[in-house]
């Protein structure tokens, strides 16, 4: 398995290592649950250096970047990042990644698992073009530092002004000879800030973010765990779950991120899923009692199955069993009541708009 530069880190804050997508990532330090709740009321600190960091350059890069990003891009400015889809010919989901446009590149930001098959699908497509792609992703480390304090913490430990700053935007410069790159992103449904540094600075990186004389501006170590849940109530999407090449953007009720006006590679096959409307959408779930639904997990109507759940948890804000689940676009109403399928037992669920949980 790989390592990211934070490994050291982890084993000494006596985190809990599994593997992911090829990587030994921690699960877990103190508890996913005491992780979660530090997140939404203080600040954390997670560890997403196994994310594929991925640089263009070249005159074709923008046209390439265009042609299997569902997202328009060429009005981005210098400095901007928008969240797109990559697809295959039939409009299924390749992956979701985050594009930002500097002044001298572009960068995408891909999922762990999908990382060889978004550096194989952009090579394919850069083929004969201007653009040349440098994979850093085992050169750089990549942090992100989540939770309603984290800005004000920032504020004091960072010689880097952020208060200007806005979403889905970020600063790249060099300091003291160290280039960084900032985000204002994240995938907790908290503020936050994103960081992407060379490797070699993660010793320097974390007594800087962590240490702290007041306990409660403290940045703690939260794990993939914790990261999972905060995702799950803040309704946003995990490849490999809600998001597949089974599955489509206007589905996922994801259509702003797709131009249907421009040209890209599947733009034939969302035009007909947006005309007709889709056949099942993805909705959330409140369930009755506490059981989780698992991912697979049957959701009927009347005893007919309407659909599958993709991600369930016990949400440790809301204190109920929540879930995410593709069903029947004529079932796909807030306030629906249906049945998911624990245990061989029907369990009413009612149907909720995304996301469970709102900053």
């Amino acid at each position: 398995m790989k390592r990211t530069p934070l490994y050291d880190f982890h084993i000494q804050a006596g985190a809990k290592m599994v593997e992911f997508a090829g990587w030994e990532m921690p699960i877990l330090y103190t508890g996913i649950v005491e992780e979660h709740n530090h997140t939404r009321t203080a600040a954390s600190i997670f560890d997403v250096s196994h994310m594929g960091r991925l640089e263009l350059r070249g005159t074709d890069a923008e046209a390439l970047l265009q042609h299997v990003c569902t997202r328009q891009l060429g009005d981005a400015a210098v400095g901007q990042s928008r969240y797109s889809h990559i697809c295959n010919e039939d409009g299924g989901i390749l992956d979701d990644v985050i594009v930002s446009r500097y002044s001298d590149r572009w960068l995408v930001v891909c999922n762990a698992s999908n990382r060889e098959r978004i550096v194989d699908w952009l090579r394919q497509h850069a083929a004969g073009k201007d653009a040349q792609l440098t994979d850093t992703t085992e050169q750089t480390m990549m942090v992100a530092l989540q939770g309603p304090k984290v800005m004000q913490i920032l504020a004091v430990k960072l010689p880097i002004p952020l208060d200007d700053l806005k979403r889905y935007r970020f600063k790249s410069g060099d300091f003291m000879g160290i280039p960084y790159t900032i985000f204002r992103s994240g995938y907790t449904g908290e503020d936050g800030v994103e960081m992407i540094l060379p490797g070699n600075v993660a010793p320097l990186l974390l007594p800087m973010v962590t240490d702290t004389m007041d306990a409660g501006l403290a940045i703690r170590p939260a794990g993939l765990g914790a990261r999972d849940t905060l995702r799950l109530e803040a309704g946003m999407p995990l490849h490999g779950h809600e998001l597949t090449e089974s599955t489509d953007s206007i589905s996922a009720g994801l259509a702003w991120c797709v131009d249907l006006k421009k040209d890209f590679i599947g733009a034939s096959k969302l035009r007909e899923v947006a005309a007709k409307g889709p056949a099942r959408k993805l909705m959330g779930l409140e369930l009755e009692g506490r059981r989780i639904a698992r991912p697979g997990t049957t959701v009927s109507d009347g005893g007919r199955a309407v659909g599958e759940v993709t991600s369930g948890t016990l949400s440790p804000t809301l204190g109920r069993s929540i879930a995410m689940a593709y069903v029947d676009a004529a079932v796909a109403e807030p306030g629906h009541i249906l049945n998911v399928d624990l245990g061989g037992k029907p369990n009413p669920a009612v149907v909720v708009s995304l996301p469970f949980c709102k900053r």
